[in-house]
């Protein structure tokens, strides 16, 4: 049985992903809490809204804010999130696994209890997964890498990422496996 958040725990070790909504959402309307880092909370019987230039890292939460627009600046962002959409964090377990998009090359993590049924993906403690996702960024945003291969760029991308996400090859062993065919 999964553990059930609301207002007084879902600050307390979560992962999360907030739905970006218009901040007018909560014009007029005081917050419930204010942090000391300056992000407001408005409590719903439903969820919560985060008011916030800040986003990732808080405290001791992982929370990530799916945009309505691609800007990335400072500016404070209003996200939504049901109290049924907070799971468990911790720094042991292997909680996380990797999503790319190779259109749009991004990558970011994902819970396991967000795994949508028939996936097969590789799990893996937070600090691991920070680690490749560090390497995939470098794969989808640099070439010089890519010199010594004669493989298309993009089909030697995809290949590595897929390698890299799912299973426990390093970078290193994938790289060197290519070379060697």
């Amino acid at each position: 049985m999964s553990k059930e958040y609301n207002k007084s725990n879902f600050h307390k070790h979560t992962f999360c992903v907030f739905t970006e909504v218009p901040l007018n959402t909560v014009a007029d309307t005081k917050p419930n809490y204010k942090s000391k880092s300056g992000s407001s909370y408005y409590f719903t019987e439903t969820g919560v809204y985060r008011l916030s230039n800040h986003w990732g890292r808080a405290a001791n939460c992982k929370w990530r804010l799916q945009n309505i627009n691609s800007s990335k600046n400072q500016e404070s962002r209003l996200g939504f999130a049901l109290w049924s959409e907070f799971q468990p964090d911790n720094d042991t377990e292997k909680l996380y696994y990797i999503e790319v998009d190779f259109d749009t090359n991004t990558v970011n993590y994902q819970h396991k209890a967000n795994l949508k049924s028939g996936d097969i993906t590789l799990f893996r403690t937070a600090s691991e997964t920070e680690k490749i996702i560090k390497q995939i960024r470098n794969l989808l945003t640099t070439d010089s890498w890519a010199a010594y291969y004669s493989m298309e760029i993009s089909i030697l991308r995809k290949h590595i990422v897929s390698e890299m996400i799912h299973t426990q090859k390093t970078l290193q062993q994938i790289k060197s496996a290519l070379i060697n065919e």
